[in-house]
């Protein structure tokens, strides 16, 4: 079997990482993928799809979901070491306003919504800017295109896709995910949406054992007892990567400066550090470069609402 070796790069990040844990060892370890994480053990994918229930170092950050680690086998259970530095990292608060990292390493998220329940778009646009402030790239997936009525839906896509959105319709007549999988390629993808909207049976359609995959997780990680529900990562059949995480139906954006969030609107960036006065709250003041532009047809009125919403939340701490 051949290990995965470090890249000189990686290397070096592990070494600053085991300097930074007050970790010493000899031993550079091997590659891996946290699967999932279950308190202070870790379930590390590695070598050809192999896993090893690890434990953790003393003092080391805990890994979530996507996160790459450099673990070690020993003789009950596998020990990871270090964590290789994250590309980005899927947060949202805890009852107490603290961040708790939920995945790690997305390459896109695929923000789903359908004609039932009733779409609300600023909750559409908070995904957005929440993707934009990690660095990932968004997906809008209109799904249960079947029950769609009247233009409504379509022109709200069309919105988006005029700003450069990717955009996907599907619906459960496409039961091969054909079109999900030219869209994923070999990228990790992570669902958003709000509840109903159908996330379950796409994630069903991407992989169609995925009782059977969550079942021998929970086997593995606790040898038959019962597991609480936790963030999972599963290899797709054709290639990529997908994350299941219930934590993602709803997150704030109450830890983001309001500077993120306009940079969250696309169509904000040409106009910004043009409004007449420096301190403008794009609200009521004149000469307001982005209400000139909702005026004139620029910026969509109902994409300038969700700023303001999202804005007076940032305000009252929600």
């Amino acid at each position: 079997m051949t290990k995965h070796r470090l890249t000189d790069q990686q290397a070096r990040r592990v070494k600053a990482q085991r300097t930074h844990s007050g970790i010493e060892s000899n031993d550079a370890g091997e590659a891996g993928v946290v699967i999932a994480s279950y308190g202070k053990q870790v379930l590390v994918e590695h070598d050809n799809q192999q896993r090893t229930l690890c434990h953790l170092r003393a003092h080391l950050q805990p890994p979530v979901a996507g996160d790459r680690v450099i673990w070690m086998p020993s003789e009950e259970a596998g020990v990871v070491s270090a964590l290789i530095e994250r590309r980005n990292v899927l947060e949202r608060p805890d009852i107490r306003g603290r961040l708790r990292p939920i995945a790690a390493n997305i390459d896109l998220m695929l923000v789903v919504f359908a004609p039932e329940p009733a779409p609300q778009p600023h909750l559409l646009d908070r995904y957005l800017v929440a993707a934009a402030y990690i660095d990932v790239e968004p997906v809008l997936v209109l799904n249960k295109a079947d029950l769609i009525k009247g233009t409504a839906l379509t022109e709200q896509l069309t919105v988006y896709a005029a700003l450069g959105y990717r955009t996907l319709i599907t619906d459960h007549n496409m039961p091969h995910a054909e079109d999900l999988i030219a869209v994923i390629g070999h990228d990790t993808l992570i669902l958003v949406g709000q509840s109903g909207v159908g996330k379950s049976s796409l994630i069903q359609r991407l992989l169609p054992d995925a009782a059977i995959r969550v079942g021998a997780l929970s086997v593995v990680a606790d040898k038959g007892r019962h597991t609480t529900t936790t963030t999972e990562l599963f290899p797709l059949p054709l290639g990529g990567r997908l994350i299941d995480s219930p934590g993602v139906r709803d997150f704030g954006l109450s830890h983001l400066p309001i500077e993120e969030v306009e940079r969250g609107f696309r169509e904000f960036q040409p106009l910004l550090g043009h409004c007449r006065f420096r301190d403008c709250r794009h609200q009521s003041e004149p000469g307001c470069a982005l209400l000139n532009a909702v005026s004139e047809g620029v910026i969509s009125p109902q994409r300038f609402d969700s700023y303001l919403r999202i804005r007076e939340d940032l305000q009252s701490g929600g």
